[in-house]
């Protein structure tokens, strides 16, 4: 017996910024920022096998398989989007807008 075949999707829904929050395993939601309007998307650790990230916020690694968030201003678009720790983003109105970095630091 031979596999199933993959379906071809609809036509006009292979969009990134279109995806179902279903298919990163997390929801999505809206949230203010710095006076601008943010798209946040919980991300379970799962859909990240084999990817790490940078998060923002303390300038650490997110580490594969690590249940994160996704933010993004509303009005950009996919190149904007950030990955940060849970911690981090919830405590981003109590960090100081300067990470400080030892000298030889590389920049992100």
């Amino acid at each position: 017996m031979s596999p199933r075949r993959n379906r071809p999707k609809a036509a006009g829904s292979s969009s990134a910024e279109d995806d179902g929050a279903g298919r990163y395993g997390g929801w999505q939601s809206s949230e203010s920022w710095r006076g601008e309007d943010w798209s946040v998307r919980h991300v379970a650790g799962a859909s990240t096998e084999g990817k790490t990230y940078r998060c923002p916020g303390c300038d650490q690694m997110i580490p594969s398989g690590v249940p994160h968030v996704v933010a993004w201003p509303e009005h950009a678009g996919v190149d904007d989007r950030r990955h940060w720790h849970k911690a981090c983003w919830n405590a981003k109105d109590r960090r100081t807008t300067r990470v400080q970095r030892s000298r030889n630091a590389p920049r992100f």
